[in-house]
């Protein structure tokens, strides 16, 4: 799995050096109804996130992924549109948000339907952009701690049908860890691999028994809100060496969940800075009781094993 496909094209896996795995440039966290996404000028995102790109760019950040797939306002020309103003490249996803957030158009399709939509964002392009996606964005309901719902079970299977075919990636907003094993469940019946999944949000699981068993599975744990959410990084140190002492090194993604230009916010909202991980972060992680061989694993290799393909 040696390319990483961008808003740039097709780059090869030793031309990134440092892929931060998930944060947003464009993300509409307003009522949907509202579609403020729809009328969003390309040139306000780029005022306002590009400073950070270039911040980013300085702190050592070669690319960073895109986690807005359709649901949330996934704009791919506005995410082109920084790319290209900051000379940045950006991965996106094709996929759809939880339940609360589906489209129609997603309700009505069958699970045939929608793997052959996530092949063509995979294979050619997302809608008329020229940019391909390179992974699969789902999700399940935050308030539902039992399961999915019948179309979130639809997307996932249409999700791992369509990974099988193309070796993509499937990431999952999830925030309850049976609910996590459930997806895992489903992808292998679907015939694809549980290591070809990410368990995005895992932080939100308190149970550790859940991060431990799936990534022996071989899912990717992801411990994705460093810097925010009013969580301490010392919450997060604890998780990687909780992880890596029982030799899951290979498995933990770390990223910040940040930027992004939100329109149903004044003037897109406050952003946050793609640097905190670099910047903060990582230092006190190599003064804890981590090796520095296993925080460049999770840091330079996890994230181009789990996106390239």
């Amino acid at each position: 799995m040696g390319k990483l496909s961008t808003t740039q094209g097709t780059i090869d896996r030793d031309e990134i050096g440092l892929l931060v795995p998930h944060e947003h440039i464009f993300a509409d966290l307003g009522p949907m109804e509202a579609e403020n996404w729809k009328d969003t000028d390309p040139e306000a995102v780029i005022e306002l996130i590009g400073p950070e790109i270039e911040r980013a760019k300085e702190a050592g950040i070669d690319a960073l992924v895109e986690c807005t797939p359709e649901g949330v306002g996934r704009r791919v020309d506005i995410d082109l549109a920084v790319s290209e103003a900051t000379d940045f490249p950006v991965v996106v996803p094709t996929g759809i948000y939880q339940e609360t957030s589906i489209p129609q158009w997603a309700r009505e399709m069958g699970v045939a339907e929608l793997t052959e939509w996530m092949l063509d964002e995979l294979t050619n392009e997302i809608e008329d952009t020229g940019v391909r996606a390179a992974w699969i964005k789902v999700s399940t309901d935050d308030d539902d701690p039992e399961g999915l719902s019948d179309d979130e079970e639809k997307i996932l299977r249409a999700a791992a049908r369509a990974g099988a075919e193309t070796g993509a990636v499937i990431g999952s907003h999830t925030l309850h860890g049976n609910v996590a094993h459930q997806q895992l469940d489903i992808i292998a019946e679907e015939g694809y691999d549980p290591s070809r999944f990410i368990w995005i949000h895992a932080r939100a699981e308190e149970n550790l028994d859940y991060h431990e068993r799936a990534a022996k599975r071989g899912a990717f744990v992801e411990y994705d809100w460093i810097g925010g959410h009013d969580q301490d990084d010392q919450t997060y140190i604890d998780l990687v060496e909780y992880m890596t002492e029982r030799g899951y090194t290979d498995n933990i993604l770390l990223s910040q969940d940040r930027g992004y230009y939100d329109p149903s916010q004044p003037d897109g909202g406050e952003v946050d800075p793609y640097t905190y991980i670099v910047e903060k972060f990582l230092p006190k992680l190599r003064a804890a009781n981590v090796p520095d061989a296993a925080i460049d694993t999770i840091v330079h290799e996890n994230p181009l094993d789990a996106y390239c393909r």
